[in-house]
């Protein structure tokens, strides 16, 4: 504990700039921390950056979410910990499907900071099949930065999202002091084999990639829109349980697409996250403790800098005790604009 925050930033000897996030612990955010469904009366446990938090439903169906487990321990012996202002109980939201939980100090929890997801309705009710959960064995920076880097799907996910060969390839960047956003558009690419699967006959395609992250909670989207094609909406809560391990809480709605498409895209979640872990499970030690050497990059790498960049310096601020949001941040502002499409 540093002062009223908890954090471990961690500089590499290149500077801040080139900082890895690592297990930093940055505060006052909404963690995504479970799809509702999955509470119920039988208490789960959901850890958050190694803290212990229990989810389970009363007899009235209400849901709570506590550092202690209900059956076994009482709130009494939590009365010291600053997450839940000495009750046990974390402060928490409904919305989108998902329990959402105010990670940092309750008195400034702000609904006005949950963030937007325009391509799921505010109430939830999407079909379970649209939801999934997976472990990654990784840290959520790892996590996050894989899921900037948007070529990386070239190689692991080939057969949803096609190859690296295509006509032209132009990679941009946008931030805020709170947000990264990568955008990119790939025109005249070979058409998937999964597209050309769901009828799609061109031999070539355009595509445009978006990554929207929030660095504080590690919540992301995907954005994916194929032309001709569909779109491929994700929405990923990636959760730090630990280090090692980080909890990836996802919802796949392709709501303007075929009937066909939209009943198997949502179920390839599984086998694309199977993918990544495979790359994860060497990758992170040497995340996590990188060699002296200098990290050597590509333009493609500007997202993954940037939010190592700004991760840092949201850090090093909590660590002089400013929990505060930029008037820049926009972390609870509408996505519409940016995905092209009407809020359902």
């Amino acid at each position: 504990m540093i002062g009223n925050v908890a954090v471990d930033v961690a500089a590499s000897e290149a500077g801040s700039g080139v900082s890895q996030p690592k297990n930093s612990v940055l505060l006052n955010t909404w963690v995504c921390i479970s799809h509702l469904h999955l509470i119920t009366r039988k208490p789960i446990s959901r850890p958050v950056n190694a803290a212990r938090c229990y989810l389970w439903r009363d007899n009235s169906g209400s849901i709570h979410a506590t550092e202690y487990h209900p059956e076994v321990a009482a709130a009494a012996s939590f009365s010291n910990s600053p997450m839940t202002h000495g009750t046990g109980r974390y402060t928490t939201m409904e919305a989108f499907g998902f329990l959402w939980l105010w990670y940092g100090y309750p008195e400034s929890a702000d609904a006005g900071l949950l963030p937007d997801i325009p391509y799921i309705p505010f109430k939830g009710g999407l079909p379970r099949y649209m939801h999934s959960t997976q472990l990654f064995r990784c840290s959520v920076g790892l996590a996050v930065e894989n899921l900037l880097d948007l070529t990386h799907a070239d190689f692991l996910h080939t057969y949803v999202t096609g190859d690296d060969e295509c006509e032209s390839d132009e990679v941009r960047v946008e931030f805020t002091s709170e947000t990264v956003t990568m955008i990119r558009d790939q025109k005249r690419k070979k058409t998937p084999k999964f597209l050309r699967l769901m009828g799609i006959k061109e031999s070539h395609i355009s595509f445009q990639g978006i990554v929207h992250v929030i660095l504080r909670s590690g919540v992301a989207h995907g954005f994916g829109r194929f032309t001709p094609g569909f779109v491929n909406p994700i929405f990923a809560g990636h959760v730090g349980e630990n280090k090692m391990q980080t909890r990836f809480n996802v919802t796949i709605n392709p709501w303007d697409s075929p009937a066909l498409y939209k009943a198997i895209f949502p179920r390839t979640a599984a086998t694309i996250g199977a993918q990544d872990d495979v790359m994860f499970g060497p990758q992170n030690p040497r995340y996590l403790d990188p060699a002296a050497k200098k990290d050597l990059h590509s333009p493609f790498d500007g997202a993954g800098n940037r939010y190592r960049e700004l991760f840092d310096k949201i850090a090093v601020r909590q660590q002089a005790g400013d929990l505060s949001y930029g008037a820049d941040a926009n972390v609870g502002g509408s996505l519409a604009e940016l995905f092209q499409m009407k809020p359902l």
